[in-house]
């Protein structure tokens, strides 16, 4: 027998509020039972839940695992802006002129992730 991952858990200093952040980000959804001021929250979204735990300690240095996004409906830019709007805030820009390449965000408590290309702008060039 397998195992399967069942969460990606992300520990923070507030898991209501990071929690909203990613299922606003992802079009995803919290738990029925997830309150502001609770320890823990979970967001379910398409192909991943994530789990977010509050713990005392702030963040320190850099993100040992991180999520890589692929826009479904949109382009990376559109979907580079959309977060920003969110409250992310951007760490790197690995954009290159050919329309390649990525950009690193980071979310309202700075935990770094990437934006990727569409599949329909992969499949461009």
């Amino acid at each position: 027998m397998t195992s399967l991952v069942r969460h990606l858990t992300l520990d923070c200093t507030d898991a209501y509020r990071l929690a909203r952040f990613w299922a606003e980000a992802l079009d995803g959804s919290l738990a029925e039972d997830d309150l502001p001021g609770d320890p823990e929250a979970t967001v379910t979204a398409a192909g991943t839940a994530l789990l977010f735990v509050t713990v005392p300690e702030a963040k320190a240095g850099k993100n040992r695992v991180h999520l890589d996004l692929q826009p479904q409906d949109r382009g990376r830019d559109e979907e580079v802006e959309r977060l920003l709007a969110l409250g992310a805030t951007p760490v790197a820009d690995h954009r290159r002129p050919d329309g390649t390449g990525w950009v690193t965000l980071a979310d309202i408590e700075g935990n770094e992730f990437c934006v990727e290309r569409s599949a329909a702008e992969r499949r461009a060039g």
